[in-house]
């Protein structure tokens, strides 16, 4: 007999310096997402801990090192702090529209003064309008960018200040790469902001999760996740709950460790989406 479904193949790519954890190399496993059944094979591998980027899925496969730990929010028991609610409370009147995959040279300029400003010199700094384009619009699944802009007094559309690449799953919604406007002095925690919409749509959508990437503790511009409870952990036994202590113990390691308040509130995954796609490439 002939299986309905070809299990896909895997591969690993070459070692090379690690983004979160400084003197330690990086490894991935990685397999392509194509065919008719893309869309469910994406959603079996995210709930091991997969992400995507454009049309493969990749997860770290680091020898030694399990430090990259996949998070989610659990959405429909979310119970937002009070730092959270503000948040919340002070960007309330943006204007919020779920868009179709496709790349806009507002996004991308927007994107660009997100990358100046928070990861100069990273890996996406070089990104052009082309690349920008294939990291939105490269899919093989269900994705939409989700749009947060000022209201306006015209009815014409008011000014974007955040964005958010994202995959509809079967069981949450998948932030795949969020970024905003970081100069907008009365609109601080915009990143979280991004979150926060993400825990009220899936709630509201009836999926019970929403994906966050990687956490790694001991990496600043991680920490902000910890902050959203309740949060479940993958590990080898699969997802868990963090115990309301253990959480709490993480929150206050960040606040003791001295992490920048630009780095806890950055609010979105960090995976590097679009520069991932030089290393998957097959021989």
């Amino acid at each position: 007999m002939t299986a309905p479904v070809r299990f896909p193949r895997f591969f690993v790519t070459s070692p090379a310096p690690c983004p979160y954890l400084p003197g330690r190399t990086e490894r991935k496993v990685f397999t392509e997402l194509k065919g008719p059944h893309s869309e469910q094979l994406n959603d079996a591998l995210g709930r091991i801990g997969f992400r995507r980027s454009q049309t493969v899925a990749y997860r770290p496969s680091c020898e030694g090192c399990r430090a990259c730990v996949s998070v989610r929010v659990v959405a429909n028991e979310f119970q937002p702090s009070k730092a959270q609610r503000r948040v919340m409370n002070r960007n309330r009147d943006l204007v919020v529209s779920e868009c179709r995959p496709w790349a806009t040279a507002e996004q991308f300029s927007l994107l660009q003064r997100y990358l100046e400003h928070r990861h100069p010199g990273g890996g996406m700094a070089a990104m052009d309008e082309v690349d920008y384009a294939d990291m939105v619009e490269h899919t093989s699944v269900s994705s939409f960018v989700i749009e947060y802009r000022e209201p306006s007094a015209d009815g014409r559309p008011g000014r974007l200040v955040a964005a958010c690449l994202t995959d509809r799953q079967g069981d949450g919604l998948s932030m795949i790469y969020s970024f905003y406007d970081p100069a907008i002095e009365d609109r601080t925690g915009l990143g979280n902001f991004v979150i926060l919409d993400h825990i009220e749509r899936a709630t509201k959508a009836g999926l019970p999760y929403v994906y966050l990437g990687y956490w790694v503790e001991g990496s600043p511009r991680m920490q902000y996740k910890v902050r959203f409870r309740p949060l479940d952990v993958l590990g080898a036994e699969g997802w868990r709950r963090l115990g309301d202590d253990e959480q709490r113990r993480l929150i206050e390691n960040v606040a003791k460790g001295g992490t920048s308040r630009d780095a806890a509130e950055e609010g979105s995954t960090k995976d590097p989406a679009a520069d991932l796609q030089r290393e998957f490439k097959l021989a």
